[in-house]
């Protein structure tokens, strides 16, 4: 389970460093792919597999299918560590997440998501105003 919110650094070749606590997770390698924010979702191979499962035996639209697999696997990069921790984040993703020089990581359970210090920041007030809202309802249906 990924937990917690941190704050690095993109160096000038567009590397950034993970958690220390993260790393030993993603040793046998990592998906980046789009999220349906705009930010940077991280996969364990393990997890995107079950990811790709789900969408192969969904019953929706085929158009819609279509055009939500190449939103999330015509932008996926299959990636590792380098030897200090660092994944090289693809100019792509970095420009649809509109990472620059500083990003946010934040572990989201069953990925971690990398974001804009500014669009994280709009993320939070949005989710603190309707946080509560989703909890009620998520205690109704109990």
């Amino acid at each position: 389970m990924f937990l917690g919110e941190y704050e690095y650094r993109v160096d000038n070749k567009g590397r950034l460093p993970l958690p220390t606590k993260y790393r030993q997770e993603f040793g046998g390698g990592l998906i980046l792919t789009r999220g349906s924010e705009p930010c940077i979702t991280v996969y364990k191979p393990e997890e995107f597999n079950k990811l790709a499962d789900r969408l192969a035996n969904q019953t929706v639209a085929k158009n819609k299918l279509r055009k939500l697999n190449r939103f999330t696997f015509g932008s996926a990069f299959d990636l590792n560590l380098d030897g200090q921790g660092r994944i090289a984040l693809p100019q792509t993703l970095r420009n649809y997440a509109q990472i620059e020089d500083t990003a946010i990581i934040v572990g989201v359970n069953k990925c971690i998501e990398l974001w804009s210090p500014k669009l994280w920041n709009d993320e939070c007030n949005a989710s603190e105003e309707q946080a509560w809202q989703i909890i009620e309802s998520l205690e109704d249906q109990q």
